[in-house]
């Protein structure tokens, strides 16, 4: 694997991640694994973000699978990916190939100006999704110029590749832009398609070749900028990853990966705070935003796992020190820099969060596990390392196929019943995940994945049985069978060509799942509790019965050991009467000499102080670019870090309405949370009530840097009644402001979202806003800041 490499601007980690970091460090110093980092030896290989640097200079919106050849295979949305070697153009759909998911190569375009299919009529093409059905790889990817997505389809990873013309009917039936679209199938079988954009993703069902969408579309999530779902099946849930709020603004970017989960793969989705996905309101579920380092806007994921059985998230970022490409095409595409990334992604209490929360990372990580302790892939080597045992050890072969390269297959003498080995040298680990690609071509044949192997009769095998179509995991110890346990494959089933089978072994529990891609979408999952005596160290192999098995990419490595824990935020230090209120005396409204708050344009109309709080109408008034013409009540920030906290009171029913806190340091630099509505793109009139955590500043990439822009970022669900939080921080190495907020519906549970920075010109103070247009009144209860620590 590859060692760690540099990044272009080094930046000191931000105050979050830095504590998350010395976190994870003390529990793998610790060797703690159920707490940290995955135990790992001490000279375990590690990586850093961006993984496409060095191949590509930007590959935004990626998906991967692992091929049938062994090798991983990434592809990206159309970019100008060669600026660096002088190239001006773009590359359609690129495509990335890797050993270790972490080192890649570039291996080519899905589709050239000379093959492109006519009936895209010009557009550009955009965030590919890849999976592997019938011994073809389906390439979906969003045509926005038609306003659909398209299908191509190959034999191989990297093509040739035969257009399938478009997937969705027109209309399609779903109110949204008709782009990022995510292929999902249900351990029935039944094969699903999702998409939408700007504001709702839908999903309909598939026809059984996957290459239309038929029947209802039920619309599943909805919110400001909401696109780029991603549905897996983990445990009992099927979990809808999307991102929010925006991908391509440069430095102004608020995209977050967010999720939400389901019994059903249509829905309905929740969050992790019980938040209807469809619900007209900003959602939590947050598994990764920005944090501080140099990562901006991460979002538009898929997942992947490795050989240990620990989960990725792929993902892309924008660097804070080159947030935005050169202008390609003759200067007439500016587009933001988006190079992959991956990060660990952990499980805990049922939902899924990059690093325990920890965020994108900026350094060397522990890399993803994918070698084998043991096993192969039978490229180049034929059986060298393999021993045949059982029935049959002299009806073993190597032959090649165009996909997969090398593969065993298993020719039996004659007709009989009893099975053939073939396992690897060495041992794998008690604990452990192994997995092979598997197929049976002949209708009475069987082909299995076996551990724990010791001889024929003690061992492990997780069978693809064609006779009962069914997976059936077969367990002997001492020459005699401890049960088999029988689960149906889905009607159709494509025997013949390639499935992925895993297993893995925690302590005696098995688990073994079949998969076309190992995309977090089983056709067939088992769970089941082995004697202690079939639990040992032992060989893996592949297992054949009957004509017709083959086998290849067999292998087992130490299962993964989760993490259980999330990085938990620090909380508000000291409270700091000087520079808090509680609202509870006289003052405020037209501010008397020497109060510590100050008006901006004067007294905002109707502002009272009535029942210990600040009444405060909203304004028909802005605070946006040059339309300044709002009022804002501040107060100086203590010196250090610190946390500013309000309770609101507030009921906007109009869109623009907003109330809450600001960090202001002048009209064009500050930042906001606010209780706002904000209307649906793509929609029929309604609204969203939302946390909004917006920046206003100037544009890094401008020179000098004066151009002024501004963006939101979206918190937790909003309530009538609303706690709001702005935790600051002087990132003194970097230069920066950095905020990240919190909302609470109770005051007590919170959700908190990514983080804002703004290079440091001048002081920051604490405010009050209430504005943009009339109607509404919000009832501030107090403002606290709070030394943090």
């Amino acid at each position: 694997m590859r060692r760690t490499r540099g990044t272009a601007r080094p930046r000191r980690l931000s105050r979050w991640a830095a504590g998350a970091a010395s976190l994870l460090c003390l529990f793998t110093l610790a060797s703690a694994p159920s707490h940290g980092e995955q135990k790992r030896p001490a000279a375990a290989p590690t990586y850093t973000n961006p993984v496409s640097t060095g191949a590509v200079d930007t590959f935004p919106d990626p998906a991967v699978i692992r091929g049938k050849d062994g090798l991983w295979y990434a592809y990206g949305t159309q970019n100008p990916v060669m600026q660096s070697k002088g190239e001006d153009g773009e590359r359609m759909l690129p495509i990335l190939r890797s050993e270790d998911l972490v080192t890649w190569e570039y291996a080519g375009e899905v589709f050239t100006p000379a093959n492109k299919p006519a009936w895209h009529n010009g557009s550009r093409l955009w965030a590919p999704d890849v999976r592997y059905a019938a011994g073809l790889y389906h390439l979906y990817y969003s045509v926005p110029g038609r306003n659909t997505v398209g299908l191509a389809t190959s034999a191989s990873p990297t093509g040739p590749w035969t257009d399938k013309g478009a997937v969705l009917p027109s209309p399609s039936g779903c109110p949204a832009g008709n782009i990022d679209q995510a292929q999902f199938t249900d351990t029935d079988g039944t094969p699903y398609l999702y998409w939408g954009s700007y504001d709702t993703i839908c999903v309909a069902r598939m026809n059984a070749d996957l290459t239309r969408t038929e029947g209802e579309v039920t619309q599943v999530a909805r919110g400001r900028r909401v696109e780029g779902g991603f549905v897996v099946r983990h445990d009992d849930h099927y979990y809808l990853f999307y991102s929010d709020a925006g991908c391509c603004d440069g430095a102004y970017s608020g995209y977050q990966v967010k999720v939400g989960r389901s019994t059903s793969p249509t829905g309905p989705f929740t969050d992790d705070e019980g938040t209807d996905l469809m619900a007209l309101t900003s959602k939590a579920g947050f598994v990764a935003g920005a944090n501080g380092n140099r990562w901006i806007g991460p979002g538009h994921n898929a997942i992947q796992t490795d050989l240990a059985g620990q989960d990725w998230l792929v993902y892309h970022g924008i660097p804070a020190e080159s947030p935005d490409l050169a202008p390609a095409a003759n200067g007439t595409l500016k587009l933001t820099r988006r190079p992959m990334l991956i990060d660990r992604l952990d499980w805990i209490d049922g939902w899924p969060v990059v690093r325990a929360g920890a965020g994108p990372s900026d350094g060397p990580t522990a890399a993803p596990v994918t070698s084998w302790d043991t096993g192969g892939t039978f490229n180049g080597s034929g059986l060298a390392g393999w021993n045949a045992e059982g029935a049959g050890t002299a009806g073993w072969s190597t032959p090649s196929g165009q996909d997969a390269g090398g593969y065993a297959a298993h020719t039996p003498a004659g007709p009989g019943t009893d099975a053939a080995y073939l396992v690897a040298d060495g041992r794998a680990p008690s604990d452990l995940r192994a997995e092979a690609d598997l197929r049976v071509t002949a209708p009475g044949g069987a082909a299995g994945l076996t551990v724990a192997y010791r001889d024929p009769g003690n061992r492990v095998v997780a069978w693809l049985d064609r006779v009962r179509s069914a997976l059936v995991t077969d367990v002997r110890v001492g020459g005699r069978s401890r049960g088999e346990r029988v689960t149906a494959l889905p009607s159709g089933f494509s025997w013949g060509t390639w499935h992925n089978v895993s297993v893995e072994l925690r302590g005696t529990r098995l688990t073994a799942e079949v998969s076309g891609d190992r995309l977090g979408d089983p056709v067939a999952v088992q769970v089941r509790d082995l004697p202690a005596a079939a639990v040992r160290k032992g060989a893996v192999g592949a297992a054949a019965r009957g004509a017709g098995a083959a086998a290849d990419n067999v292998g087992a490595a130490a299962l993964y050991e989760p993490v259980t824990k999330r990085v938990a935020p620090a909380p508000p230090g000291r409270l700091l009467p000087g520079h808090s209120d509680e609202f509870d005396t006289a003052a405020v409204p037209g501010t008397e000499p020497g109060s510590p708050w100050q008006w901006v344009r004067g007294q905002a109309a109707g502002v009272t102080m009535a029942g210990g709080a600040l009444s405060w109408p909203t304004q028909s008034a802005e605070l946006y670019l040059g339309d300044n013409t709002a009022s804002v009540l501040l107060r100086d920030a203590p010196k250090g870090d610190y946390t500013v906290e309000t309770k609101l009171r507030f009921a906007p029913d109009r869109a623009a309405q907003q109330a809450g806190l600001v960090l202001y340091e002048n009209d064009d630099r500050w930042f906001k949370l606010v209780h706002s509505v904000l209307p649906l793109t793509n929609g029929d009139g309604a609204v969203l009530d939302v946390s909004e955590f917006g920046k206003e500043g100037e544009r890094p990439t401008t020179t000098p840097p004066t151009a002024v822009a501004n963006a939101p970022m979206f918190g937790g669900p909003t309530a009538d009644t609303m706690w709001l939080r702005m935790a600051y921080h002087r990132d003194t190495g970097n230069g920066e402001h950095e905020v990240r907020a919190s909302t609470s519906r109770d005051g007590v549970h919170w959700s908190v979202s990514g983080v804002w920075t703004l290079p440091v010109r001048g002081e920051l103070r604490i405010g009050l806003v209430s504005h943009n247009r009339s109607g509404a009144t919000a009832d501030f209860d107090y403002v606290r800041t709070y030394a943090d620590r």
